[in-house]
């Protein structure tokens, strides 16, 4: 398989695409004024327990208090999938309570592990664990664990062995890149980790609680820790300060890899070259066309994601059986690149064309079982109904593609949803820098918009500053409150 990233690191946004045999699977996305805080370790103050829920709510700095479940605030034992019973995997039939464990006005350090979704606070963990480029560090743990990811046993065995040998240090985690890879490498990593986790100490000895005592790495450096392993052919980024750190990153962790970090200078923008924006623009509609005329249609509700397979236009040739069999399986791969490039989480339910043969049934759960085993997302499936229903749940940490690039639409009650102002304002950047530019110095463009992205640009004031600066043009804003929410025009002055 062909893999490759894409890294489009222009401000006020970055963005990276992975892509596997020339498809965009997944997409991830970093505003300066939006960061993701997953990740970030603060020290934070208990401001309230509720018994009643078995949590407590922690302020942390961020406008909504952050909620630490009481599982959460208990060790956890080594696991690198992250599954099981926690209470059970301790061997406790009674486990504490969450009053037992922090009280009102406690300091305590901990770390984000999803980002606010939907109007809720973020969700912390008091088990710190620091990733690194083939390990996790678990600073309060004594125990060791391999990827589940790696399957050959002795690989398995050797990097047990080498993990032995940090246990004095903490905890340790191989994760799926320390597979073949020497012991130096991953001595390396514990050095760094366990540095980076006496500084995090320091810091939060320091007190003044709620604060924040470590960052996150920038997107495209936490993508490249997390995703890129030695069967990737090649990384191009489209700005150099970006492509700089990339290959500082790389000779520190992944030696090998500096040389697959390639400067993308062409004119056409970096997504546009390699299909990604159509690609993005595709994930925000409900309807998935499928090669023979069949689709699947994706909806999302507060309580579910529903997924549904149309035979459409597809007639087939033999019988329906074979029609309907041929529909599913050539919508398997579909849906399951469309779970990642969308980054649907929860409960996700899929609702396969009704087949009459066990035999296509079994088949069709059985490829779809290998084609999310691709995803690095925990995922749970349960086996096809009778009603040709496969329910799965899927590891949720941050907003969804839809949710990020999209909001409730007011035009139609809500029923359906519309790009924000903000995501509107850089597609407007993105128009008017894109080559070929089409006004000249000192050209007045008329941008006609709705009020409220008029509003936004003038307040945000950034992209209108750098479209000066850049295309030294006089650009006119004029609201137009007949245009859909999230459209704009550009006429010529």
């Amino acid at each position: 398989m062909r893999k490759e990233l894409l890294v489009d690191a222009t401000p006020p946004e970055t963005r990276v695409a992975l892509r596997e045999d020339d498809r965009t699977v997944e997409v991830f996305h970093e505003r300066r004024a939006e960061l993701s805080l997953v990740g970030n370790v603060y020290l934070g103050r208990v401001h309230r327990v509720l018994p009643g829920m078995q949590a407590a709510f922690v302020a942390i700095g961020y406008e909504r208090d952050a909620f630490l479940y009481v599982e959460d605030a208990l060790p956890h034992p080594v696991d690198p999938e992250g599954n099981g019973d926690d209470a059970a995997a301790r061997g406790e039939s009674d486990p504490p309570r969450i009053d037992d464990l922090v009280k009102e006005g406690q300091v305590l350090l901990v770390q984000v592990t999803k980002d606010p979704i939907a109007g809720k606070g973020p969700r912390v963990t008091a088990n710190v664990s620091l990733p690194g480029r083939t390990l996790v560090y678990l600073p309060e743990v004594r125990e060791i664990g391999v990827s589940r990811r790696i399957t050959d046993e002795a690989e398995r065995e050797r990097l047990r062995r080498i993990l032995e040998g940090f246990a004095g240090d903490g905890g340790f985690i191989a994760r799926t890149a320390a597979e073949g890879a020497p012991e130096s490498d991953l001595a390396a990593d514990r050095d760094y980790l366990t540095a980076l986790a006496a500084r995090i100490a320091r810091r939060a000895g320091n007190g003044g609680a709620p604060v924040l005592v470590h960052r996150e790495l920038e997107l495209p450096l936490r993508v490249f820790r997390d995703l890129v392993t030695s069967d990737f052919d090649a990384i191009r980024v489209d700005d150099e300060g970006a492509a700089a750190r990339l290959r500082e990153l790389a000779s520190a962790v992944a030696p090998a890899l500096s040389g697959r970090i390639e400067m993308y200078a062409e004119s056409e923008p970096l997504f546009d070259r390699y299909g990604v924006e159509a690609e993005i623009e595709r994930a925000l509609q409900s309807r998935v066309p499928l090669p023979s005329g069949g689709s699947c249609v994706i909806h999302q509700t507060e309580a579910l994601v529903a997924i549904d397979v149309n035979t459409g236009r597809f007639t087939g040739r033999a019988s329906l059986e074979e029609t309907v069999f041929a529909t599913n399986l050539e919508a398997v791969p579909e849906i399951g690149r469309q779970i990642r490039l969308r980054d649907l989480g929860g409960l996700l339910v899929v609702d396969f064309i009704d087949m009459q043969d066990p035999a296509h049934r079994r088949e069709v759960f059985d490829r779809f079982e290998r084609e999310l085993a691709r995803d690095r997302a925990r995922t749970r499936v349960l086996q096809i109904s009778d009603f040709g229903l496969i329910e799965i749940t899927r590891q949720r940490t941050r907003n969804n593609l839809e949710r990020i690039l999209t909001r409730s639409c007011p035009d139609c009650g809500g029923s359906g949803r519309v790009k924000t102002d903000r995501t509107a304002a850089l597609d407007l950047r993105r128009a008017l820098l894109k080559p070929p530019v089409l006004f000249a110095p000192g050209d007045v463009v008329r941008v006609r918009a709705p009020g409220s992205l008029v509003d936004f640009l003038r307040e945000e004031g950034e992209i209108l500053e750098e479209l000066r600066t850049s295309l030294r043009i006089v650009p006119e804003l004029v609201s137009d409150d007949t245009l859909p929410a999230g459209s704009f025009e550009i006429l010529a002055g």
